[in-house]
């Protein structure tokens, strides 16, 4: 995994990057910490779907984004809060117009706000000539949120910590079928509920990998179906079908097939239900294979 991504000599005028999903096929929580947050062993890997951000020089210092998202205000904004994030880390004085065209559910567990944040500082690190490097910009990302630097980096991982400790792997690329049951779930809610598992035993990351995925699990599934019937009833439909998991803290039940052709078939019949979508594990971030190029 390359650790950082060299500017181009001629700065461009712009860039349009995409944002990918990610899955976590693993999700163990180990403990809680005296500060609220949980420990966690997870695997992360992106899918070859997401969101897609462009990014425009400005001839001022200003940041401009659209389009505005009814239900986030502007300075909660996780693009926005990356742009000017990155401008107080470099004292930057560029600025840049930004498109967010949003593909993926909030709520949905597939990380969509993180990985549009980690774009953002990646996308104006390269339109600005920065030249930050991956570990200056993941260490930014973290104060985003816990997912940003899997993102940054571009690499699907084994996380520790909070999510932010992580080691490349190489999982299998199985083709996905997702479906969002139609709402979005909190995870506040999720990690304060009194029935969340948190004292799975910590694993090595080399037991995890040798257990293989028809081993792995999603410690907060049972406990978001009790809390989101919709979720509960998409797994009982589901799990005739396929074995299903919870990514993240939900709302997204995901199923893995052998092959595409087999993925096509459930997507078609979920669809007549659910927001479903098919897509291909990918343990390299396509928004670095488009950097690179």
């Amino acid at each position: 995994m390359s650790e950082s991504i060299k500017p181009s000599p001629t700065l461009p005028d712009r860039l349009v990057l995409p944002a990918p999903a990610k899955l976590n096929r693993l999700l163990h929580i180990t403990g809680r910490r005296p500060d609220g947050y949980h420990e966690l062993q997870t695997l992360f890997q992106f899918l070859d779907v997401g969101d897609s951000l462009s990014f425009e020089r400005r001839g001022d210092s200003e940041i401009g984004l659209t389009p505005h998202l009814d239900d986030i205000p502007l300075v909660d904004n996780l693009v926005m809060k990356a742009a000017r994030q990155l401008q107080a880390a470099t004292g930057c004085t560029q600025g840049a117009n930004i498109h967010l065209d949003k593909r993926l559910p909030q709520g949905g567990g597939l990380g969509g706000g993180s990985s549009d944040a980690a774009t953002t500082l990646l996308g104006l690190d390269a339109l600005w000539g920065l030249g930050l490097g991956l570990e200056r910009l993941a260490s930014l990302g973290l104060s985003l949120g816990a997912d940003v630097p899997v993102f940054v980096k571009g690499h699907a991982a084994w996380a520790e910590g909070i999510g932010e400790r992580l080691t490349p792997v190489e999982l299998d690329t199985p083709w996905f079928v997702v479906i969002h049951p139609g709402i979005a779930v909190s995870t506040p809610a999720v990690f304060g509920a009194a029935q969340l598992t948190r004292n799975t035993p910590p694993i090595t990351m080399a037991r995890a990998l040798k257990g293989g995925a028809t081993s792995w699990r999603n410690d907060c599934e049972s406990t978001v179906r009790h809390l989101y019937p919709e979720v509960a009833s998409l797994f009982d439909w589901l799990s005739g079908r396929a074995p299903a998991r919870l990514t993240g803290t939900g709302a997204c039940v995901v199923a893995s097939l052998e092959n595409e052709a087999q993925a096509e078939h459930l997507k078609a019949e979920a669809s007549h239900h659910w927001l479903t979508f098919k897509a291909q594990g990918l343990n390299r971030s396509p928004l670095h294979d488009v950097l690179a190029s």
